[in-house]
C-alpha cells in the first residue's frame, strides 16, 4: 500500500507554485538538489511523472495539475488549522453557552448573564434564544451550558435537568405618556376597558395575571398577544396598548422603551429560574451567574 508523504507533497507543491527547482529552493532554504531528490522519490513512490521540462523551467502534467489542486486545498486547510490553533491559544477563553427563553425580559435576561463576563477566567459567552422545549432539547445534549427560564423544569419532559430558583419579582403596570392620560379612573381600576398587550401562551405569569384580573372583576380589551417579551415592549412603546413588565426592571423599562409607570401589583409575581444538567453548581460561569443573581438582582427591588 502507497503511503504519502506530506513533506515530499508539500516540495512538490512549492516547486510548482514557484515553477521551479531554483525558487522553490528559496522559500523552503534548501538546496536545489535536495529538493530534486525528493521530487524523484515522490514520484517513484506514486508511478507517476509530476513535471516536464519547460525551457528553464519546470511546468506539471496533466496527472500533476489534478495533485497540484488537493495538495493546494491540503496545506490552505493546514493554515487554517493553524490559526484556529492560534486563535484558541491566544484567548484560551471558557465557552459558556446560555439559552434564554422568549419569555424572558431582555433586561432581565443581561442582568442575570452579566455577571459570567467578570469572573476570573475570560469567558466567551454564546447566547441561544427561543422557547423553552427546543433550548431544554439543546442542554440535553451538551451543547447548550445553562437555559435561563421563567419557569422550573418542566416535569412532562423526557430530559434530566435541575432548576436553580433565581428570585421573583412582582409586576409593574407601563403606558406611554400619551395613553395614561387617556385613561379614566385610578389604578387599578384604570385597567379595566382599557386596551392591554397580553404576555402569549408560552409565558408562564399568563395565568396568574389572568387571575388577578378576573379577582378583581376587570376586563382589560386585549389587543395582542406576545410570546416575545421584547416585542411586546416594542408595542407598549407604540402606544397600543398597556404591558407589564417585572418591578426589578421598571426604572430601565421606562428610560429605555420611554413609557411611564401606572400602578404596581404587588400579588402576581413573575419568577425566573436556572436550569442545568448539574444539581451540585460545578462551571465558574454559572456560579457567578446564580449568586449574583439572588445576592443582588432581586434583592433591590423597590
Amino acid at each position: 500500500m502507497v503511503s504519502l508523504n506530506f513533506k515530499h507533497l508539500r516540495y512538490f507543491w512549492m516547486v510548482a507554485k514557484a515553477g521551479s527547482i531554483a525558487g522553490a529552493s528559496k522559500h523552503l532554504n534548501l538546496t536545489p538538489q535536495s529538493i530534486s531528490g525528493q521530487l524523484s522519490e515522490l514520484e517513484n513512490r506514486l508511478g507517476i511523472k509530476l513535471f516536464r521540462r519547460a525551457g528553464r523551467g519546470l511546468e506539471l502534467t496533466e496527472v500533476g495539475r489534478r495533485i497540484f489542486s488537493y495538495a493546494d486545498e491540503i496545506f490552505a486547510l493546514g493554515n487554517e488549522l493553524l490559526e484556529i490553533a492560534l486563535d484558541q491559544t491566544m484567548r484560551k477563553s471558557l465557552p459558556f453557552r446560555v439559552g434564554i427563553t422568549d419569555s424572558v425580559p431582555k433586561s432581565v435576561a443581561y442582568r442575570v448573564v452579566e455577571p459570567a463576563l467578570h469572573i476570573d477566567e475570560p469567558v466567551r459567552l454564546i447566547c441561544r434564544e427561543g422557547r423553552l422545549a427546543p433550548l431544554l432539547a439543546e442542554m440535553a445534549v451538551h451543547r447548550l451550558d445553562l437555559v435561563i427560564a421563567d419557569r422550573p423544569m418542566p416535569t412532562n419532559l423526557n430530559v434530566r435537568g435541575y432548576s436553580h430558583f433565581l428570585g421573583e419579582s412582582d409586576l409593574t403596570v407601563f403606558a406611554t405618556p400619551g395613553l395614561a392620560q387617556s385613561l379614566a379612573g385610578v389604578f387599578p381600576a384604570l385597567l379595566d376597558r382599557a386596551p392591554f398587550l397580553l404576555p402569549g401562551e408560552d409565558v408562564a405569569v399568563r395565568p396568574k395575571l389572568i387571575q388577578w384580573f378576573e379577582a378583581q372583576h376587570f376586563y382589560p380589551h386585549i389587543v395582542g398577544e406576545f410570546d416575545d417579551s421584547a416585542l411586546l415592549k416594542a408595542f407598549g412603546q407604540a402606544g397600543a396598548g398597556l404591558f407589564i413588565a417585572p418591578t426589578a426592571t421598571a426604572d430601565y423599562v421606562c428610560q429605555q422603551y420611554a413609557v411611564q409607570k401606572v400602578g404596581r401589583i404587588d400579588s402576581v409575581t413573575e419568577q425566573l429560574y436556572a436550569i442545568t444538567t448539574e444539581r451540585r453548581l460545578l462551571h465558574p460561569a454559572i456560579i457567578a451567574v446564580v449568586q449574583a443573581t439572588q445576592r443582588e438582582f432581586f434583592g433591590r427591588l423597590e
